[in-house]
């Protein structure tokens, strides 16, 4: 990554990333990281330096709240990474800890039900189970459900798609009013890097259809499906630099407690990447995903003509 490049992104994530065995992951460049204020509103938060449930707090609260995205009634979709049978200390799954905490915010909200399942790649009942997100959920509220069998998935059409015209999606996004992608940011050895975007296989039957007709553009597609997310929370607390999806070792992993939310999922996307290359070098271009999404419309990558909340807990 060149010079220019890196201080970019440090401009926008404002803080260095350090290793997990480290207490201080925030104690660089804090000077570059701007104060936010709390009447503002904004296109994308990020928020570095605390724990997951902080961070969000602070993220929403500068987002106009939960109530800005969720009414009273809707029936809500929490969309976590659980792809896993992996602890929450090798960064493979999404933080429990950020799950629960939009939980409870959609159901302060008004939100009738929250609904949280993800289609996972490990067997079901174990990544559920050790990751944590299974407990954390159902203690804050919300309904988790399987998704390891056909039945659960329904036929949709993706009209704009370039190389997936339709896919079978799991009926709890089919069926709901809101969902929310909350992805956690690591290294992917076939699309680079998991984002939001990426996240999105989650919610598909036949992965196996991306993985044979060019994966970057699918992962586009299937983001232009009529029903999108209403927030995307990427969970950047812990970032797994490399061994991805999965993972091998704690030294895969650095403790780099940040987050970032936007509607924008191409916005958000492109930050993140940002964020993740004070890592480890990972060029936009290499995640082509993000610039195909671009092309169909779906947001942007040029952060400078968005607002920008940035803010230190």
């Amino acid at each position: 990554m060149d010079r220019r490049k890196f201080l970019r992104a440090v401009a926008l994530s404002g803080a260095a990333l350090t290793t997990i065995k480290e207490v201080d992951a925030m104690s660089i460049l804090s000077q570059s990281f701007e104060a936010a204020d709390g009447a503002s509103k904004y296109d994308l938060v990020a928020v570095l330096g605390g724990e997951p449930e902080v961070m969000f707090r602070k993220a929403i609260t500068e987002m106009g709240g939960m109530s800005n995205f969720i009414n009273k009634g809707d029936k809500v979709c929490v969309k976590p990474n659980i792809g896993w049978d992996q602890p929450v200390e090798m960064g493979a799954n999404t933080n429990p800890k950020l799950v629960a905490e939009i939980i409870k915010h959609c159901l302060d909200a008004g939100a009738s039900e929250v609904t949280v399942f993800d289609h996972s790649c490990d067997d079901w009942r174990k990544s559920y189970a050790n990751s944590g997100i299974e407990d954390a959920a159902r203690a804050a509220g919300a309904r988790v459900v399987p998704a390891h069998q056909e039945s659960y998935y329904k036929s949709v059409s993706i009209p704009k798609g370039k190389s997936l015209k339709n896919a079978k999606i799991h009926q709890a996004i089919v069926d709901s009013d809101k969902w929310i992608n909350v992805p956690i940011l690591k290294n992917h050895g076939g699309a680079q890097l998991t984002i939001s975007m990426k996240n999105y296989m989650g919610i598909v039957w036949d992965r196996g259809f991306f993985h044979a007709n060019d994966l970057q553009q699918c992962i586009a597609d299937v983001c232009t499906y009529e029903k999108r997310p209403v927030l995307n929370v990427v969970d950047a607390y812990r970032l797994m630099k490399t061994s991805g999806p999965r993972g091998r070792s704690l030294s895969d992993v650095v403790l780099s407690k940040g987050l970032f939310i936007s509607q924008d999922i191409v916005a958000v996307d492109t930050a993140a990447t940002n964020f993740f290359n004070q890592a480890r070098e990972m060029p936009l271009e290499n995640v082509t995903h993000i610039r195909k999404a671009e092309e169909l419309g779906l947001g942007t990558t040029n952060l400078e003509k968005l607002r920008i909340g940035r803010l230190r807990v």
